[in-house]
């Protein structure tokens, strides 16, 4: 996802829609890997309750800079079917660094608190990485994440703010402990190349998976999870399908990243958790498995990438 101070307009619109009716229950209980409640409407109690109900549990809410990694953690704290995971988004990083609207920075016209970012500097994201670091040792967080490499918005001159992050990122996740849960977007060949490089935290989880079955392979030799959403869905995405076939199912997990990514039949209607059976029944299809044979995998994928044993 983009971070939520770029996305707020169209957050707002989408979450004016009608929601989704609610899908038939699953039998067997899975998590949704990657979701941001701060950006649904509904109460917190009644995401989860909702979730709860048809088969959606526990839930992990991600942070993508550094309030909303705080919210994470204290969310966390106070529900027990929720756990954390903090990091400074890849789109974050050059803003700390450069300012909004600095070259390479795209602008951020729609901040949630109407807010314009001075450039801060190295010595900024150092103070923010730092604050992560923190976070990342509250027993409630699980993740370091969503942290990774976007190209597709950022230009050239953020490139380097975004590597440095994501080294740092990687180099938290180790010390504690903790999987990395990555964003990557135009970046597969950087991605993985940094990894290779710091050294993979034991346990690497690729979010909202967008690699292809060549990727998806090099992943699954490497023992990266690799989490999809209700992209995998879309019509157009044959190609992510195709990696899912390719994604031995002890290293796959759902997620809904909501509220983006909505699920057919749903697409542009607010997502949430509880539509996960949808992403779940697609990929069961994709992969020629029984629903409840994939569920059982993804719920003992999801205890041992966010060690919830």
């Amino acid at each position: 996802m983009s971070t939520s101070k770029r996305s707020g307009e169209a957050v707002r619109n989408r979450n004016a829609q009608t929601p989704p009716p609610a899908p038939e229950p699953l039998r067997i209980p899975v998590a949704d890997s990657h979701t941001h409640m701060d950006m649904q409407t509904p109460d917190v109690p009644d995401i989860i309750a909702a979730a709860a109900a048809v088969g959606v549990t526990p839930l992990i809410q991600v942070g993508v800079d550094l309030p909303s990694s705080q919210w994470a953690a204290d969310v966390a704290a106070r529900h027990e079917t929720v756990w954390a995971a903090v990091a400074l988004h890849p789109n974050e990083a050059p803003r700390i660094v450069h300012g909004d609207g600095a070259p390479g920075v795209e602008p951020d016209d729609t901040d949630w608190a109407g807010k314009r970012r001075p450039a801060g500097g190295m010595a900024a994201l150092e103070d923010a990485l730092a604050e992560i670091d923190r976070l990342a040792a509250l027993p409630q967080v699980r993740a370091v994440g969503e942290t990774g490499l976007d190209y597709f918005r950022t230009g050239p001159e953020g490139v380097r703010a975004q590597q440095e992050s994501f080294r740092r990122h990687i180099d938290i996740a180790r010390r504690h402990d903790l999987a990395v849960m990555i964003h990557d977007r135009d970046a597969h060949d950087d991605v993985l190349r940094v990894l290779e490089e710091e050294g993979a935290p034991r346990t690497v989880i690729f979010h909202c998976f967008s690699g292809d079955a060549r990727m998806a392979k090099v992943c699954a030799d490497r023992g990266y999870f690799m989490s999809f959403a209700g992209n995998v869905t879309f019509a157009s995405a044959e190609p992510l399908r195709e990696a899912a076939r390719v994604a031995p199912s002890e290293l796959i997990l759902v997620e809904t990243d909501a509220p983006f990514l909505t699920p057919k039949p749903y697409r542009g209607r607010p997502n949430a958790p509880y539509l996960i059976p949808h992403t779940l029944r697609s990929l069961a299809q994709t992969k020629d498995m029984a629903e409840d044979e994939l569920a059982s995998a993804v719920a003992a994928n999801a205890v041992r990438a966010f060690g919830l044993a």
